[in-house]
């Protein structure tokens, strides 16, 4: 596990190289290789685990009974998910975790963090710290895609989204994180609608696609609406 990489992560930020090998060490830091659409957690389990994505990224969704799937998020490399569930005793996980490709976890267990709070370590406190951090950061994950379903129009519910890309990437030119099904399933839209909608607004000039290539184009005579 090469450490001078883990200190530019969020969660070891502020650790010196000994305070992080200290803390994988007393955490029961591990990591597993999962192959693409290979489940990672489960609805219903519980878990003491945080998970750090090394290498690929994964998909966190909700699958119900009746088959019907909703993608809520997009957890890329350096980026982290079942914190919550980590931290909070007994709580059965109410979402699954998918491996979106070929990817890279490093499992961390929280519980054991929370033991040594009555004592802590050098190292404690700031990873502690940094989790509020993270927390802070899936709020306003969460938060962004309740604006992009609230709209009623397919339209709307894809300017919202792009808009909310374009505003992160500084550009109106940038990749997404979803291929077609997963945007469709990320956004609430039937696939074959969005994908009709996609093709529109294409031809109205209001934007250029290619896989998950997206630029936006806006002119005096073409608004966002």
């Amino acid at each position: 596990m090469d450490i001078s990489t883990l200190q530019i992560i969020l969660i070891f930020q502020g650790l010196n190289p000994q305070e992080i090998a200290d803390a994988l060490t007393v955490l029961s830091a591990s990591e597993r290789t999962y192959q693409k659409n290979g489940s990672i957690f489960h609805a219903g389990m519980l878990t003491r685990n945080l998970g750090l994505v090394l290498d690929g990224s994964v998909i966190i969704e909700s699958n119900d009974i009746w088959g019907n799937r909703t993608i809520l998020s997009h957890v890329g490399k350096g980026e982290f998910f079942a914190e919550t569930y980590a931290l909070l005793e007994d709580e059965p996980m109410l979402v699954d975790v998918t491996a979106n490709e070929e990817c890279l976890i490093l499992f961390i267990r929280l519980d054991l963090l929370l033991q040594r709070l009555s004592f802590p370590d050098s190292w404690t406190l700031k990873i502690v710290k940094n989790l509020l951090t993270i927390s802070a950061q899936k709020n306003l994950i969460l938060s962004g895609r309740s604006l992009h379903i609230l709209p009623k129009t397919i339209r709307g519910r894809v300017l919202t989204y792009l808009n909310s890309v374009s505003i992160q990437k500084g550009s109106k030119e940038f990749d997404i994180p979803f291929d077609r099904r997963q945007l469709a399933d990320y956004l609430n839209l039937e696939r074959t609608a969005l994908s009709k909608e996609l093709g529109k607004m294409q031809k109205e000039g209001i934007l250029s696609v290619k896989t998950n290539h997206f630029q936006i184009h806006i002119t005096q005579d073409n608004k966002w609406s």
